[in-house]
C-alpha cells in the first residue's frame, strides 16, 4: 500500500511540475511573441519615418507623400498599442502619436516643411523600448 501511494503521490508530483513547466512555457512565448510584435511594428514605424523624412525633402514636388507617410506611422501606432501592455511602449507610443499629431498641425498651418525631427526622437525612443 504505501508503494502505491508513492507512485501515486510521485504522479501527481510529476503531473503538477509538467502543468507547472507548461503555463511557464506558455506565459513566456506569449512574452517572446509580444516582444517580437513590438520590434517588427516599431521596424515598421522606422521605415515610415524614412518615408517622411523622404517626403519632407519631396514635398515641393508631392505635398500627398506627407499625409501617406503620416497615416502609415498612425496605422503602426494603432498595431502596437492593440499588442502591448508594457507602460514604456506606451509611453513611447503616446510620445510618436504626439509628435506625429504636431507635424499635421503644422502641414494644416501651413508649414511646407515641418520640423519632424521629434517624430525621428520618439520613433527612436519605441525602437529602444521594444527591443528585447
Amino acid at each position: 500500500m504505501a508503494a502505491s501511494r508513492r507512485r501515486r503521490t510521485a504522479a501527481v508530483a510529476a503531473t503538477l511540475a509538467a502543468v507547472a513547466l507548461t503555463a511557464g512555457l506558455t506565459t513566456g512565448c506569449a512574452a517572446v511573441d509580444k516582444a517580437l510584435d513590438c520590434v517588427q511594428t516599431a521596424d515598421a514605424i522606422a521605415d515610415s519615418v524614412t518615408e517622411l523624412q523622404q517626403a519632407v525633402d519631396n514635398a515641393a514636388n508631392d505635398p500627398t507623400q506627407l499625409d501617406e507617410s503620416l497615416d502609415s506611422i498612425d496605422k503602426n501606432l494603432g498595431e502596437i498599442g492593440d499588442k502591448t501592455d508594457n507602460a514604456d511602449v506606451d509611453k513611447a507610443v503616446d510620445d510618436l502619436d504626439k509628435a506625429v499629431d504636431n507635424v499635421r498641425t503644422s502641414l494644416k498651418n501651413g508649414d511646407e516643411t515641418p520640423d519632424i525631427s521629434p517624430v525621428t526622437d520618439a520613433a527612436g525612443e519605441l525602437t529602444k523600448v521594444c527591443t528585447p
